[in-house]
């Protein structure tokens, strides 16, 4: 009797022992906000003008131009990142994000209807953080260091935003300039959508950056922060003999779902307003 009930034991061990494991393998494939596991709030009534008509589960993106998208969720919650004086939607978005690199990326006049204005990076160069639900849509960051004019390093200066909606995770690297690292990457998760610098110089080197994208893998790339039609094709170039597609849009504005995300991970190329 004692055989059999250690036999019994062993055979069921043996069955859940791929279950063990499941949640932290299951944690690398989730952005942070599935990570974190707080329930996301019901979305409200969609309010007034919004920017797109979206179905429950869809995401609304338009790039507006140089690190300037507009996100609009189901629920009518709008974001504009990066937002700056030079380069901004038509809509007084409900939430800005700003990043510190030069003045194309923040602003010191930002307009008074904007509800939350989320900057990147704290003067006294201590960590930022943000964990925050608006509406539908939950935001998170990540810091990275940035270089400075003189080749220094100004410690925590960017913010990779994170947001998710719709069961969507949409990261915006921001004014990235180093490489990610394996607990940058785990912090990170699950990633969808990734909006990337590509000039090349400013930012991380083209090399580096299809190297971040390459171990996002995400099944989307937008291209952003590029200063003529040169430097996009130099950046597409290195994508050419690689696993991802490419894809030209006539439209500035992306609708996305979890359903529509490209079965072959794809580089979208969005005209700017």
């Amino acid at each position: 009797m004692t055989r059999f009930v250690t036999a019994c034991l062993l055979a069921l061990a043996g069955l859940l022992a791929p279950f063990a494991a499941a949640p932290a393998s299951a944690q690398a494939e989730r952005c942070p906000k599935l990570v974190a596991g707080s329930p996301f709030l019901a979305p409200p009534e969609p309010r007034a003008l919004p920017a797109a008509y979206l179905q429950p589960r869809e995401v609304s993106l338009s790039y507006i131009g140089h690190s300037t998208f507009l996100i609009e969720t189901a629920g009518g919650v709008t974001v504009a990142t990066d937002y700056n004086d030079y380069v901004r939607p038509d809509v007084v978005p409900r939430v800005a994000t700003m990043n510190r690199a030069h003045l194309t990326h923040y602003s010191l006049n930002p307009d008074p209807g904007i509800e939350y204005v989320l900057k990147g990076w704290r003067e006294d160069r201590d960590p930022v953080h943000y964990d925050m639900e608006v509406g539908d849509l939950w935001i998170g960051n990540l810091q990275t260091n940035i270089r400075d004019w003189e080749g220094g390093t100004i410690r925590n200066g960017n913010s990779i935003f994170v947001f998710r909606a719709a069961d969507l995770c949409i990261a915006h690297l921001g004014h990235l300039h180093h490489l990610l690292t394996e607990q940058d990457l785990g912090a990170l998760g699950r990633i969808d959508v990734v909006l990337a610098p590509v000039d090349g110089s400013y930012t991380l080197d083209v090399d580096g950056m299809v190297e971040v994208l390459k171990k996002l893998e995400s099944p989307v790339v937008i291209p952003m922060h590029y200063f003529n039609q040169a430097t996009l094709e130099r950046f597409l170039e290195h994508f050419a003999s690689s696993k991802y597609a490419i894809r030209r849009e006539n439209s500035s504005t992306l609708v996305l779902s979890r359903a529509s995300l490209p079965t072959q991970p794809t580089v979208i190329v969005l005209p700017g307003h």
